[in-house]
C-alpha cells in the first residue's frame, strides 16, 4: 500500500497538481521551492509554500501542510481513502497524454547523451540548439524506456496500449532521433526517424494528429508545407516560422480544415523534387484539392532531386529559398 500510495504522487506530483487548478507561484530562493497565495484559506500576501523535489506544501498564514493526498483532503473536503481514489481517477484521465509526455521528456535528456543522435543531426544540417530545444527533439537508443517508465509506475498494459512497447516489452523506438507530435498543447504521438539501416519513418500507432507546430503557425496568412519534419526543422532554423508539415505527402480531412480555416490563405507546398516524381506528383495532386477547398495553392520548385533538408544541406541559403518561393506556380 505505501509504495503504491509512493508510486501516486510520483506520477502526480504537488506542483502539477497545483498548477492545474489554476494556482500560480514565483521562484522563492531555492530554484525548487516556490511562494504564492493559499489556496485554502482566504489571504492577501502569500505564503502558501511548495517545495518540487520534497512534493511538500507548508502554509505559514493557516500552519497546514504535507503532501499531495493530504492537500487533496483539505482542499476537496474528502477522507484519506477518498482523496487517493480521486487521485487515481484523475490520472487516469490524464494518462495517455502523460505516458507520452514523460516518454518525451526522458528521449529530451538521452539526446546530448549520445554522440551519434547529436553527429545525425549535424548531417542533417541541424545545429541551431534554440530550434532543436523548441522542436522538443531526442533521442531513443532502445532499450531503457520501458524500464523508465516501469520505476515511474506506468503499468505494461498502459506502455502496451500507447506503442511505447510491444508485447514482449521491447522499446518501440531504437537508434532515432524523436519529434514529439502536439496537439492542444498535449502530445497525441511520437514520430522516430531511424539513424541507421531501419524503416527511415515510424509514428506510434495513434493519430498523428492535425499540422505539426500548428499553433505557433496559423497565424501567418502565407504557410510553407513540407513533408518531413528534417524539412520543417531546417527551415525553422533559416528563419521560415511559417512551415508546417503533414508528416507525408497526404493530408487528413482535419489537416484540410486548418489550411481553410483563415480566408485568403496561400499554401507553398515544398515537397521533394524526386528522380521518380513522386515527389512532384503528390504537390500537383494536393494543389488541385486545396484549390478546390478554395484555397490558393503554390509550387515551389526546388533543384532536381531535392528536398527543402537537403537544399540547404548542400549549401543553400535563406536567399537561396526565397527566390524558390518567388518562382512558386499555381499548378
Amino acid at each position: 500500500m505505501a509504495a503504491d500510495l509512493e508510486q501516486l504522487k510520483r506520477r502526480f506530483p504537488l506542483l502539477d497538481y497545483l498548477r492545474r487548478t489554476h494556482w500560480t507561484g514565483r521562484c522563492a530562493g531555492a530554484s525548487e521551492e516556490f511562494l504564492g497565495v493559499c489556496p485554502l484559506h482566504c489571504e492577501t500576501k502569500p505564503s502558501f509554500y511548495v517545495n518540487a523535489r520534497k512534493n511538500l506544501f507548508y502554509c505559514h498564514g493557516c500552519g497546514r501542510g504535507g503532501d499531495l493526498i493530504r492537500f487533496v483532503e483539505l482542499s476537496q473536503g474528502l477522507s484519506f481513502r477518498q482523496s487517493v481514489a480521486y487521485l487515481q481517477q484523475q490520472i487516469s484521465s490524464a494518462e495517455p497524454s502523460a505516458v507520452l509526455e514523460t516518454a518525451a521528456a526522458f528521449y529530451r535528456l538521452q539526446l546530448h547523451r549520445h554522440s551519434e543522435a547529436v553527429q545525425y543531426l549535424q548531417q542533417r544540417g541541424l545545429h541551431r540548439p534554440t530550434v532543436i530545444e523548441e522542436l522538443g527533439i531526442g533521442y531513443a537508443p532502445g532499450g531503457n524506456l520501458h524500464h523508465h517508465l516501469a520505476a515511474q509506475g506506468y503499468g505494461f498494459d498502459l506502455l502496451l496500449c500507447a506503442g511505447l512497447i510491444n508485447h514482449q516489452g521491447r522499446d518501440a523506438f531504437c537508434r532515432r532521433v524523436i519529434f514529439p507530435c502536439r496537439e492542444q498543447g498535449q502530445i497525441v504521438n511520437l514520430y522516430g526517424r531511424s539513424i541507421g539501416a531501419a524503416f527511415p519513418h515510424r509514428l506510434l500507432p495513434r493519430s498523428k494528429g492535425g499540422l505539426f507546430a500548428w499553433a505557433s503557425v496559423r497565424h501567418f496568412p502565407a504557410v510553407i508545407l513540407v513533408e518531413g519534419l528534417f524539412d520543417l526543422a531546417v527551415l525553422w532554423q533559416a528563419g521560415f516560422r511559417n512551415t508546417t508539415c503533414a508528416i507525408g505527402a497526404h493530408l487528413t480531412p482535419a489537416q484540410m480544415a486548418q489550411l481553410g480555416g483563415q480566408p485568403d490563405r496561400s499554401v507553398y507546398i515544398a515537397f521533394d523534387h524526386d528522380e521518380n516524381q513522386a515527389g512532384q506528383m503528390a504537390s500537383h495532386q494536393l494543389a488541385r484539392h486545396l484549390q478546390g477547398a478554395g484555397i490558393a495553392a503554390y509550387i515551389v520548385p526546388l533543384p532536381h532531386g531535392h528536398d527543402p533538408n537537403s537544399y540547404f544541406s548542400a549549401g543553400a541559403t535563406a536567399a537561396d529559398f526565397t527566390a524558390c518561393l518567388e518562382q512558386a506556380q499555381q499548378p
